[in-house]
């Protein structure tokens, strides 16, 4: 996500290093590629000329102190104005003090507002919000069904016109009874999808202020979809308007996104952008934090983000007995391998933890040709070996190793090249252990 628009800032902010003073004629300069990169990006103009100006009234004439190079302070105040742009910090989700709390989840359709509606449910889940899901999509066949799929696989129950036929033409009644069950079931929040339209109408807008009004909604949440660029800009201000959202989630930021829309968003509407979607799981639903994001723009990377995402998919006890093993005289063996090959699987595509790592750019990422079939292959060997085999790989000779490579589809050669690299980071990770031992005594 705004591979582009990082490597462009980036290449614009590195070439204004070296001055003493960051003069006007200076800033001008690199300020008028700024403003074509964002343009290009799909940012506003009305905030494109915004943010170019805030920027050049801070850098123009300040003095660069010996510890900090000009391109290292104008990065800061770039970073800053971005920080601002992106709504300066993160905005939880409102709850209110009886629950259950409910958030109406409105958009177009095509956006991936059903299934975001389900993510949001599976994150509320793991925070102990007990959520309870809505089908209020009378309108679209099979919206309910997709729902209630979707509800069994994280464990959620779905209320809807199956639960009340008689109300399946009176979505206002069929939301009111649904808050009725969350407060009998004891649900602390109330997760509504509401229908879509492929476009905005007024039909549309009515029947969403009417069960918003009915329900008395704590947040109304915009599903905009991230690859549509300015398009989702407007959406946005046009549900605003009628509806009166109070965040907006951004969807399919994991493309080829430009980012113009997630740089607009909050500045046109005055909407905090609440969650964005990274990915097609379940669980691929992060928290929007404008300083991060910043930091991700500008290619500082995400360490906190990916501190976060590794202690949600990895148990500590399990990374802590793996690291354990691997720095002890025995060492690791491939069944500690495997189990390692699990959790890096379960951080997400490559790519995407990666990109979180300070410097690393788009073009890094594809020379380094970051393949997740690669881990799978890995796995899949070690798979088709025995029990015996993974813990003594030393017995694997030329017959068991074609026997593996057999087993697996994958060639001999790949089997070779694993056991050579599972040896040499055995014997690393021992040494690291052994310096560990000296420096306790």
């Amino acid at each position: 996500m705004f591979s582009t628009l990082s490597e462009r800032l980036t290449s614009v902010l590195r070439g204004l290093s070296g001055r003493g003073v960051l003069t006007e004629d200076a800033v001008k300069e690199g300020l008028r590629e700024i403003r074509r990169v964002l343009l290009e990006a799909d940012v506003s103009f009305e905030l494109t000329r915004e943010f170019v100006r805030r920027v050049q009234e801070k850098a123009v004439g300040q003095e660069i102190t010996k510890s900090v190079s000009p391109g290292n302070q104008l990065v800061k105040i770039v970073h800053d104005e971005l920080v601002h742009l992106l709504g300066s910090e993160s905005k939880p989700l409102t709850h209110g003090s009886v629950p259950p709390s409910v958030i109406l989840m409105v958009g177009l359709q095509g956006s991936g507002k059903t299934t975001t509606s389900a993510k949001l449910a599976a994150r509320l889940k793991k925070e102990h919000k007990a959520p309870l899901l809505v089908a209020a999509d009378v309108s679209r066949p099979a919206a309910e069904t997709q729902l209630r799929q979707l509800g069994q696989r994280i464990d959620v129950e779905v209320f809807g016109a199956e639960n009340r036929p008689d109300l399946s033409n009176n979505v206002v009644s069929l939301v009111r009874e649904a808050v009725s069950h969350a407060r009998s079931a004891r649900a602390r929040t109330l997760i509504v999808d509401t229908a879509g339209r492929l476009q905005i109408d007024q039909a549309l807008m009515d029947e969403l202020v009417a069960v918003k009004d009915a329900v008395q909604a704590h947040e109304t949440l915009l599903v905009a979809d991230g690859m549509t660029g300015q398009d989702a800009v407007k959406i946005a201000a046009g549900f605003h308007k009628s509806v009166g959202i109070t965040g907006v989630v951004l969807t399919k930021l994991d493309g080829d996104a430009r980012g113009g829309a997630a740089l607009s968003i909050h500045g046109v509407t005055g909407a905090p952008i609440k969650f964005i979607g990274v990915g097609e799981q379940l669980e691929a639903l992060q928290v929007f934090d404008p300083q991060r994001m910043a930091g991700r723009i500008l290619q500082k990377g995400d360490i906190v983000g990916l501190v976060e995402k590794a202690t949600e998919s990895v148990r500590q006890e399990d990374a802590e007995q793996l690291a354990k093993k691997a720095l002890s005289s025995k060492g690791m063996d491939l069944e500690d391998f495997l189990v390692a090959m699990k959790q890096i699987q379960k951080l997400g595509p490559l790519k995407g933890v990666l990109g979180m790592l300070p410097g690393v750019n788009a073009k890094m990422l594809k020379k380094a040709q970051v393949d997740d079939n690669r881990l799978r292959h890995l796995e899949a060997i070690v798979l088709s070996m025995t029990p015996q085999e993974r813990r003594r790989p030393d017995v694997l000779n030329g017959s068991r190793r074609a026997r593996i490579s057999r087993g697996c589809g994958r060639p001999v050669s790949e089997v070779n090249s694993l056991l050579k690299q599972f040896t040499q980071m055995k014997k690393m990770m021992k040494s690291f252990g052994q310096l560990g031992m000296r420096a306790v005594r």
